[in-house]
């Protein structure tokens, strides 16, 4: 079985769930499945240095000489939104263009998508149509509802009607969609797509990876100067338009009369700059910003918090579980959820592994904060359950396997 890919960012890029695409890759390795990518010049998150040094790329071999990676040329990604659009477009052509007549991609069995950016779904259906390949796609953000829930599109409106143009085009000719939750499947089923067309499947957590580390042994805190006797609130992950920044900054602020209460956001996105005004403008001292670490400090990033948080805008995360709630609950941490009422609420009200408050409650999140912070033996029985949970459910061989099974049903 041979398998393609036509990513829209692939490595050196690092996002909060590369990880993801490393473990699949690393199974699909051990089944002896061949694999053949075509992927754009690196450009999200690497240097000038980096770009010049993989365009020159044009072949490379990896997961020992089971993949096969084909670099092309692309202009480097800016914020500009129609630029943006613009690039995610060429690069659907030149994605086309090698899938269909490029030797290596033809003689794929099948053709495997996930859905960043949503035309890439229009992308495995062309591909699909040309080639007569299997199509599997798989779906880690429902378009365009997310983009309602930002405000981005207004329901009902231009581009809310094209998004669900492109999203029927998808559903319709993909041969499988993976979903990552039981909510993802009912909101595609009640689109129209066919019940035997989805297979559930959870994003997982390396769980040897994610591991809890000890305060003490924290390489974090000395490298940030970090006190270690603070009681820590931590973000990790994408600083975007989603994850309701604005009502966190509000909170951080009426709660920085209390000196050990602080704040440590992680990541990158494109609300970062906007945080940073609103720190500057309001003279925030209780919060700290952190870049992406390496994934091999990864254990380290998720240990460093009392308590982790999963927080989105209300309407936002309506069908989603964001994959860091197991990296959390794997570090041996509480969660404490700011979202919309969905899985996640049972998950982690069932499990006893945190504090779930509604999207936009700031006045219960923040009583969950100072709740927290008053019983600190409860965090740590928190913490305990979630790695339970984890061990239980959402192991790398059990996710990975999964994936196998689907690319295994497709084998003639």
């Amino acid at each position: 079985m041979k398998i393609l890919f036509l990513p829209a960012y692939f490595y050196p890029e690092q996002a909060a769930s590369s990880y993801l695409g490393v473990n699949r890759f690393e199974a699909y390795q051990r089944e002896g499945f061949d694999m053949v990518v075509y992927a754009p010049t690196p450009t999200r998150g690497v240097s000038e240095t980096v770009r010049q040094e993989y365009s020159a790329k044009k072949v490379e071999q990896m997961y020992g000489g089971k993949m096969t990676v084909h670099r092309f040329g692309l202009f480097k990604e800016g914020k500009n939104p129609i630029m943006r659009a613009f690039r995610y477009s060429l690069q659907l052509v030149k994605h086309f263009n090698r899938a269909v007549f490029c030797s290596d991609a033809r003689s794929a069995d099948l053709v495997f998508l996930s859905s960043t950016p949503p035309i890439q779904g229009i992308l495995g259906s062309l591909v699909k149509a040309f080639s007569h390949k299997k199509f599997i796609y798989c779906l880690q953000d429902i378009f365009p509802d997310s983009l309602a829930g930002t405000g981005l599109a207004k329901k009902g409106g231009l581009l809310w009607k094209i998004g669900r143009v492109i999203e029927n085009f998808t559903y319709r000719n993909a041969d499988k969609i993976i979903v990552i939750s039981e909510d993802f499947k009912k909101n595609i089923m009640a689109k129209g797509v066919p019940e035997e067309k989805i297979v559930v499947i959870y994003n997982w957590v390396d769980e040897e990876a994610v591991v809890d580390i000890p305060r003490e042994k924290n390489v974090l805190f000395d490298r940030y100067g970090l006190d270690r006797n603070k009681f820590y609130i931590t973000y990790n992950g994408n600083i975007g338009l989603t994850q309701n920044m604005d009502m966190l900054m509000e909170v951080a602020k009426a709660l920085e009369p209390n000196e050990d209460i602080q704040f440590v956001l992680v990541g990158n996105g494109a609300y970062l700059e906007q945080v940073k005004q609103i720190i500057k403008d309001r003279h925030l001292v209780n919060v700290t910003l952190l870049p992406f670490q390496p994934y091999e400090e990864i254990s380290h990033v998720f240990s460093l918090g009392d308590v982790s948080l999963v927080i989105s805008k209300p309407g936002v995360g309506a069908n989603s579980v964001p994959s860091k709630t197991w990296s959390i609950m794997s570090a041996s941490r509480p969660v404490l959820a700011n979202f919309d009422e969905n899985e996640l609420k049972s998950i982690v009200e069932d499990n006893n592994c945190g504090i779930f408050t509604k999207a936009g409650d700031k006045v219960a999140f923040t009583d969950a904060i100072l709740k927290l912070y008053n019983n600190k033996d409860l965090c740590k029985e928190y913490g305990r359950n979630g790695r339970k949970f984890i061990m239980e459910n959402l192991t790398k061989s059990v996710g990975t396997q999964k994936y196998v099974n689907v690319i295994k049903s497709f084998e003639k």
